[in-house]
């Protein structure tokens, strides 16, 4: 569809060597991106980068541990140098911990709202006042359905997300006279390295399919990489300030 090319863009994707991230970064790139890969551990983004290559792209692998915001800062100053300018965010990092809410310390609530909320903004932030120097751009949060509804033993989890899909509207709402979409998506569970040790618990696995109340089944990468690259095109040109839930009718029940 021509309204997903993505032809002469560049793109950065966070957390993006593996599961979500990976597909994202090849989505876009399948459709014409350039892409920066944002990673912890540059090694583990070799073949991904390889893969973008001989899709006739361009890419650059830069170390982003998203928690540290200068190291970031200076990451996405050396995209742009390299690639030219930063026409498409997806800030795909993030993380939780699962314990009942009267466990939860203070260490562990912060560590969740920095990867995963404190992140979000600063890196958009500092992505945006490039986006805003060169007309303008489109940011892609991943949210979760967890900041949609409450999920037992995942508290600091939801809230962070929650707080990723409402930071989504306010960008949204301040940085339009740039030029600059903000959009979110809010994947139910998918199959990833990091989603694989809960659902090969039978009983788990069986219960989140039931929760997944219109399809009845587990998502793939690949699906919330396509909802994500349309967002990030010209297709979605006057959608801003929205969470896309990606969760097979759970949040519709």
């Amino acid at each position: 569809m021509q309204t997903l090319t993505l032809d002469g863009s560049v793109a950065l994707v966070t957390a993006a060597s593996r599961g979500i991230g990976r597909a994202i970064a090849l989505d876009l790139a399948e459709h014409g991106a350039d892409v920066a890969l944002g990673v912890r551990d540059p090694d583990a983004a070799t073949g991904l980068a390889d893969t973008i290559r001989d899709l006739g792209r361009r890419v650059a692998v830069v170390p982003m541990d998203v928690t540290d915001l200068a190291a970031c800062r200076s990451a996405i100053d050396s995209v742009v140098a390299e690639l030219g300018r930063i026409d498409v965010l997806v800030n795909n990092a993030g993380g939780g911990i699962v314990e009942d809410a009267l466990d939860v310390t203070e260490e562990h609530f912060d560590t969740v709202w920095e990867l995963t909320t404190k992140s979000t903004f600063f890196v958009s932030q500092h992505v945006a006042k490039h986006m805003r120097s060169s007309g303008g751009g489109s940011i892609v949060n991943i949210a979760s359905q967890a900041g949609l509804v409450a999920l037992p033993g995942e508290s600091s989890y939801c809230l962070s997300k929650a707080a990723v899909i409402h930071m989504t509207k306010c960008l949204a709402v301040e940085w339009g006279q740039y030029g600059i979409r903000v959009n979110a998506v809010a994947p139910t569970f998918v199959e990833t390295e990091g989603t694989a040790p809960a659902l090969a618990d039978e009983a788990f696995r069986a219960d989140t399919v039931e929760r997944i109340a219109a399809l009845h089944r587990i998502g793939q990468p690949e699906e919330v990489a396509a909802a994500v690259t349309f967002l990030a095109g010209e297709g979605a040109s006057l959608i801003t300030g929205t969470a896309l839930p990606i969760d097979g009718g759970w949040t519709a029940r």
